[in-house]
């Protein structure tokens, strides 16, 4: 690409008063954009309405604001531009303060259409004319608030892998002395596990010394812990093992601070009718308390006050995937209709798309607030594999009969219309036991098999129960 001058990003207007037929315009004060990394080229009506102009903007703040400006003095009111990589969201929050209406669009839908000469400035007409005409859909993107939320959850999760990351080293080193502290305890980054961990740093090398520094609530003695204990102590480990719990708790430390700008925000989101309240507390007690143990209630508390409800009150669903579904979506889910286009946005929905009799395989639709989602939903999902609730009886029954990846992907599903109805209508949830849900099921299935038996032309009988 031949490279531009300062001169070159000067606006430039250029009629085009050719216009294809056949499409009936529904929207007048529509303009499109076509992104780029230097170059902006915009498509809109023009001053007196005769026909439509393109002009092109550089990708500096000050040709933004300039866009805006030319954008404004045509009467734009809705902007479609396309998601193309990074560059559109600089664009998008300089006109979304200015004002406009924005869509943003797919470009896999826009790529697929042929019979087009492929430039920028055809491509910006051709945004123009298909948003004017009310073709183009946009991709979900919540308020600003949520937005600038969701970047700071983003990159504290980025931080969690990152810690994860070095915690494998550490177990690595620890392997290689043949120090199995993971044997000795099942979670190294437990309380007992870092204790231990800390003082090898610090230079003990006692078995059983290490062994005492057990937490009372772990189930092997300190006999088994010690005999886990032994190791070889090589001098090379032992300083990869050091510099390893050096970054792990410098993560730590960033990870603490993006929890205490996370509150901040949290706390300038509150609604006015949950201001200063406090979160009803859960009927699961076990569950309050496992939250209150990891210092996560001041979190649940400020998650309460922005949206009004408690989805802590779920079964499976934690304040960790409370705070993902807040961050991508927000509290206000009135753009999705129904619960069925919210479990779509979700890639929660099963679709099996038939031709010929035949199934046809499909890529799945990637978005990266539906997979971090969903994705928190399916880790939800699969802790019901024991829980003696409904969600648990409903996911094992799913397993039984059709397999247990189904079952995540179902009980995920549920997830997301239980979230959806307690964020939407404020229906609460309540659990009604795994004894009451497997006696509704077994009534459906001899429902079922009666009404199939009169068909035939049978009749089902009990049989008697044996004294």
């Amino acid at each position: 690409m031949k490279k531009l001058k300062a001169q070159d990003y000067l606006l430039k207007s250029v009629d085009c008063d050719e216009d294809a037929g056949g499409l009936p315009v529904v929207r007048n004060g529509a303009a499109g954009i076509d992104l780029g990394s230097e170059i902006h080229w915009v498509c809109a009506p023009r001053v007196d309405g005769a026909g439509r102009e393109v002009a092109r903007f550089g990708a500096t703040t000050p040709e933004l604001e300039r866009m805006a400006a030319w954008l404004k003095e045509r009467k734009v009111e809705t902007v479609a531009l396309e998601s193309t990589g990074v560059y559109w969201i600089a664009p998008h929050e300089v006109l979304e303060r200015h004002g406009f209406e924005l869509v943003l669009v797919n470009t896999r839908e826009l790529g697929r259409v042929p019979g087009r000469k492929k430039t920028d400035r055809v491509d910006c007409k051709w945004i123009q004319r298909l948003h004017s005409c009310g073709l183009l859909m946009g991709s979900f993107r919540p308020g600003e608030a949520v937005c600038m939320l969701r970047t700071l959850v983003r990159d504290r999760s980025t931080l969690v892998a990152e810690a994860a990351d070095w915690l494998r080293r550490m177990q690595k080193s620890l392997d290689q002395m043949n120090v199995r502290v993971h044997r000795a305890v099942s979670d190294i980054d437990g309380l007992t596990g870092m204790a231990i961990m800390r003082a090898i740093v610090q230079g003990e090398r006692d078995a059983r010394q290490l062994a005492k520094l057990r937490n009372w609530r772990c189930h092997k003695s300190e006999e088994e812990i010690a005999e886990q204990l032994s190791g070889h102590w090589r001098e090379d480990h032992l300083f990869s093992l050091r510099q390893a719990l050096k970054m792990y708790d410098s993560i730590q430390e960033r990870i603490g601070e993006y929890e205490r700008e996370i509150l901040k925000k949290l706390t300038e989101m509150e609604t006015e009718q949950s201001r200063g309240q406090d979160v009803p507390k859960l009927n699961n007690t076990k569950k309050g308390k496992e939250i209150k143990s990891r210092g996560e209630e001041p979190m649940r508390q400020a998650l309460y006050r922005i949206s009004g409800v408690d989805l802590t009150t779920i079964d499976a669903i934690s304040v960790g995937t409370v705070q993902v579904v807040m961050s991508e979506y927000g509290p206000d889910l009135s753009r999705f209709a129904t619960e069925k286009q919210f479990v779509s946005h979700l890639t929660l929905a099963p679709n099996k798309p038939m031709s010929g009799g035949k199934a046809v395989t499909k890529k799945k639709r990637r978005g990266t607030a539906s997979t971090r989602v969903a994705a928190a939903l399916r880790m939800a999902a699969l802790s019901m594999s024991r829980s003696q609730t409904a969600l648990g009886a409903y996911y094992r029954q799913i397993a039984r009969r059709i397999g247990g990846d189904v079952a995540v992907f179902a009980t995920a599903r549920k997830l997301a219309t239980l979230i959806y109805r307690l964020l939407r209508w404020g229906q609460p949830y309540i659990d009604q036991g795994a004894q009451a849900y497997e006696m509704q099921y077994q009534a459906r299935r001899i429902a079922t098999l009666t009404a199939t038996a009169q068909q035939l032309g049978y009749e089902l009988t009990p049989k008697p129960c044996p004294a």
